[in-house]
């Protein structure tokens, strides 16, 4: 019992607390993760968790189990939010990254961590960038960021609670070991061509949503990853 409470307390601080974006909102913190709830959008500003090969490793079986966030002290969204609308209810920390245990993956499920995508982006172009980032994470340990861009350019609301739909999301991920920083901004419909297509720089993202990515690091630092786009180093593996 005490390995399990000392791992559960490791854990929380390892996989979800570290580098946190600044930003407004509600702080929600999950065990495996940590967002920003905005309740203007019904939806997370941000969600943020630490990736690394034990963690992909996992083999518990996604539990498609969706429901409302507890910890969301002003309610978050619900499942029913979405019926009929066309949208999908996307992952932001998707289940495939959360197949640790039965906890990252019931937690996977919060409707805190969904956002409404379109079902030719969340099985499309955002799938194929999530299995990019899981093959990164199995070679580096690596921190990601994600979420849609919450702004007056959405394309509208679904549900009664009425869910912000975001017209793009973005993905920022960042290789401490390597000191190296990517970011993805990609429009929330079908998309062709390669990922390459979609990199940004991170001082891009930050414009656009107002949230400050790794703060904590120190400011010569910050700077040079955040102001440039460079893919040097990562491997697209011809995605």
């Amino acid at each position: 019992f005490m390995e399990k409470l000392l791992f559960l307390l490791i854990s929380i601080n390892i996989f979800s607390q570290e580098y946190l974006p600044k930003s407004g909102g509600k702080i929600v913190k999950h065990t495996y993760y940590t967002l920003s709830y905005n309740e203007s959008h019904e939806q997370a500003n941000w969600v943020h968790y630490k990736l690394t090969s034990s963690f992909l490793n996992g083999n518990t079986k996604r539990t498609n189990k969706f429901k409302s966030d507890p910890y969301v002290s002003t309610n978050s969204a619900g499942p029913y939010d979405y019926k009929g609308s066309g949208y999908d209810r996307g992952h932001l920390a998707p289940a495939g990254d959360m197949k640790y245990n039965s906890l990252s993956m019931q937690d996977s499920f919060y409707m805190s961590n969904m956002s409404p995508q379109s079902p030719s982006f969340n099985r499309g172009g955002w799938k194929k960038l999530e299995s990019l980032v899981r093959a990164w994470g199995q070679n580096f340990e690596i921190y990601v960021t994600t979420a849609g861009v919450l702004n007056s350019n959405n394309l509208g609301s679904v549900g009664k609670n009425g869910v912000t739909i975001p017209s793009k999301f973005y993905k920022v991920i960042y290789v401490p070991s390597k000191k190296m920083m990517i970011a993805f901004l990609m429009p929330n419909r079908s998309i062709s061509g390669s990922l390459k297509d979609y990199v940004v720089t991170v001082d891009k993202i930050e414009a656009l949503t107002g949230v400050d990515f790794y703060s904590q690091l120190p400011d010569n630092i910050e700077n040079a990853l955040e102001s440039k786009v460079s893919i040097i180093g990562w491997d697209f593996r011809g995605k």
